[in-house]
């Protein structure tokens, strides 16, 4: 019903342009749906934005606008409030017809083709594999599975990419860590760095190598220790470690490596597809870097004179393009940073036939945005082609306090803890509750709490008290007549109905605004108001009456509001409840 108000507001709008009162650069018309139905349908403030143009009074403007607007069966009224706004009012066919179409479109409702088959590729998360997923990646997991599923429901085709940063030296951190962890399994007296990997994972990772591989991969601890400099510079002295560790074991090393890499990866894996996270591609790094994007990339950039060679490294001169310094692209060594590497995975986005880019990650990666957009133009990509959405911190409170240590003795709890604290609902309701630049206060106790409090027990007890009432009229020998109650949807005038009609009706424009703005939390807001609409309905109303006629007309309702949950639930990622 939104386009529908458009398309009057618009040929009225057009009927004053043609007459000259409104010029021809007039600001566009804004419809938004109502917060209150004593104030109408949807309302707009166009008589207001046009005021200073026209010269005129909002109250004027807005009068004439309500005379040029066409008939429709759908307006049952407009009418001008102080100090200009334009409330429109439905009819109740206008508002009843979308119990009609959510049952006959059931899983479809609110799909669209606005992308219009655009491709989108949507990178989100691409922890560095030194570890389990903490709480924070949980956040940047879900966030980015419901964009995703929000752009695909509206008619983009897209496609999920998590890329793995398997080269570099948290890597070869990670390596050593678990290696040395496995020297002491082996009977070697070891000095453990303070500033290695520490956690159960490490100690699990190293048994599993010495369970399988014995003392194969044992050399005397004193080839790594023996007159290893003593350094205050704790980065220095855990890099000649690495490096000492690389020449003892030599081809060695790359076994423990790719083993250490599998497993870390294997969990990552593992605890998102738990979460109901998934990627259509694993993008190595290591294995895109060993091939000829990164020169491609770099011939690129020369031939656009837009890097240059000091101290025997590559620059890119990326304040050319507003960035605050300029970045490194090969080391003085003759080896492609990480930047570089990224540069040429993002170029190779778009080389692959790709119109959009997401990325989602977290609030750390702010100085990353300016630059990966210049290194985008300087290649002669629209940079505007490129999004970068970074998600604020999470902080988790329980009893009222922050949660600082994990229950197992790694430095921050993971998600797979949090999974099965609160479980999966819980989680990614809660993650996607907020906008990307907003910072996260994650109650757990809420979060596990059976109370109208918990918004995600709220939503789903919604859902369930509509099972319940079917339930009930089975258990009643009686049965729902779908025919009948559609031909009876005008029956449904009560103020609690018909504004149970109206949020159900804003559906489809709700979704495409969270699409395109990429804002899950518009759905996690509009299921919440859905499900309050319908428990002030449940809460006010009798639904199994006598009236054969009003009973069905009502069971219709409940069930357009419980497919439309439903249908919001699994963008979400949420379970529908049929028993609470």
């Amino acid at each position: 019903m939104k386009q529908h108000i458009d398309v009057l507001l618009q040929a009225a709008l057009k009927q004053l342009q043609i007459s000259g009162e409104v010029p021809e650069n007039a600001a566009l018309a804004q419809v938004e749906a109502t917060k209150d139905n004593h104030h109408g349908d949807f309302a707009t403030n166009i008589a207001m934005v046009l005021a200073h143009q026209m010269q005129k009074t909002p109250r004027e403007i807005a009068e004439r606008i309500i005379e040029k607007l066409p008939s429709s069966p759908y307006l049952q009224k407009a009418e001008m409030v102080d100090p200009g706004f334009i409330n429109f009012f439905l009819t109740v066919d206008a508002l009843t017809s979308v119990v009609k179409k959510v049952l006959a479109e059931k899983e479809t409702y609110g799909k669209c083709k606005i992308g219009r088959d655009k491709r989108v590729i949507v990178e989100f998360l691409s922890a560095t594999p030194i570890g389990p997923l903490h709480v924070g990646h949980g956040r940047i997991a879900a966030y980015g599975a419901v964009i995703s599923r929000l752009l695909d429901t509206v008619g983009f085709k897209v496609y999920k990419e998590y890329y793995v940063n398997d080269i570099g030296r948290q890597i070869d951190i990670l390596t050593v860590s678990i290696w040395l962890r496995y020297l002491a399994l082996c009977g070697e007296e070891i000095v453990f760095p303070t500033n290695a990997y520490h956690g159960d994972y490490v100690m699990r990772i190293a048994k599993s190598i010495h369970d399988l591989h014995g003392d194969h991969f044992k050399i005397p601890a004193q080839q790594i220790y023996e007159n290893l400099p003593v350094s205050d510079n704790q980065d220095a002295y855990l890099d000649e470690i690495i490096e000492r560790t690389k020449k003892s074991l030599a081809d060695n090393y790359n076994i423990i490596f790719n083993f250490v890499l599998y497993h870390v990866l294997a969990d990552i894996r593992e605890d998102l597809a738990e979460f109901g996270v998934h990627y259509d591609n694993w993008f190595s790094e290591r294995q895109f870097a060993s091939t000829a994007a990164v020169d491609k990339m770099l011939q690129k950039l020369k031939d656009s004179n837009h890097v240059y060679e000091q101290d025997h490294a590559l620059w890119f001169r990326s304040t050319d393009f507003s960035d605050d310094r300029n970045r490194m692209l090969v080391s003085e060594h003759g080896q492609p940073t990480f930047f570089a590497n990224d540069v040429a995975y993002h170029l190779s986005k778009f080389e692959r036939g790709f119109d959009l880019a997401i990325d989602i990650f977290g609030a750390d990666y702010h100085g990353y945005i300016v630059c990966m957009k210049a290194a985008m133009q300087a290649c002669e990509i629209n940079p505007e082609r490129l999004q970068q959405l970074l998600l604020q911190f999470v902080t988790l409170y329980r009893d009222g306090a922050p949660v600082q240590m994990s229950t197992r003795g790694s430095a921050v709890l993971t998600l797979r803890e949090l999974r099965e604290e609160i479980g999966n609902d819980a989680a990614r309701f809660f993650y996607v509750m907020r906008k990307h630049e907003q910072h996260v206060d994650f109650d757990l106790d809420l979060a596990k709490a059976k109370s109208d409090e918990n918004p995600v027990y709220y939503v789903q007890y919604a859902y369930a008290r509509i099972c319940g009432v079917f339930r009930q009229l089975t258990e009643k020998n009686m049965s729902f007549d779908e025919a009948t109650g559609l031909a009876h949807v005008a029956l449904l005038t009560q103020p609690q109905e018909r504004r149970l009609l109206n949020t159900i009706s804003h559906y489809p424009d709700m979704i495409i605004n969270a699409a395109l703005q990429y804002e899950p939390h518009q759905l996690t807001n509009y299921v919440r108001e859905l499900a309050a609409d319908f428990h002030a309905y449940y809460d006010s109303h009798q639904f199994i009456v006598e009236d054969e006629a009003l009973r069905n007309a009502r069971l219709a309702l409940i069930a357009a509001t419980r497919q439309t949950l439903l249908n919001g639930f699994n963008l979400i990622g949420v379970g529908a409840l049929e028993n609470m």
